[in-house]
């Protein structure tokens, strides 16, 4: 499969999406950040020296997915309708499971929005609890859906 950001040439540009119809366009994505059940505990008790940690990582999640186009070169600036951020403890990583989802009316998916939502609010915890544990990982951001488009739906494999 020939990859798009690249003309005849080689050379990078932006794909041209001019003849495309705007379609409904949804994507879903998901990361972790795994960190002591101490510094979990921090979170879900309210005790972080910073403040509401999900909180905070959810406006700056929603932030990042509206910048998506001045962060990656070659994405398209999209009106975004619907940005939501679900921040969930999970004991077992310990850790925090952060899944964006993102909707547009448009010409070109939002994957990479999705993407850059989970991984900007995956470093927004990071930042906030470092001070409590510096050896916290951020791991498994990946896509899990999308759907719309030509290609269709993608749902990653569980």
């Amino acid at each position: 499969m020939p990859l798009t950001h690249f003309d005849a040439a080689g050379r990078a540009h932006m794909v041209d999406v001019s003849d495309k119809a705007a379609t409904a366009r949804t994507a879903v994505a998901r990361g972790h950040v795994v960190m002591s059940a101490d510094t979990l505990a921090l979170v879900t008790g309210g005790r972080a020296q910073k403040g509401d940690v999900a909180g905070v990582a959810r406006l700056a999640g929603i932030m990042a997915a509206k910048r998506t186009a001045d962060l990656i070169p070659l994405c398209h600036p999209l009106p975004l309708a619907k940005v939501a951020l679900d921040i969930t403890p999970d004991p077992a990583l310990p850790g925090l499971v952060i899944e964006a989802t993102v909707r547009t009316t448009g010409q070109t998916g939002v994957e990479m929005e999705a993407l850059t939502a989970v991984s900007v609010a995956a470093l927004t915890v990071y930042d906030m609890l470092k001070a409590a544990e510096k050896s916290m990982r951020i791991t498994d951001i990946h896509l899990v859906m999308k759907d719309g488009g030509k290609s269709g739906r993608y749902e990653a494999a569980p």
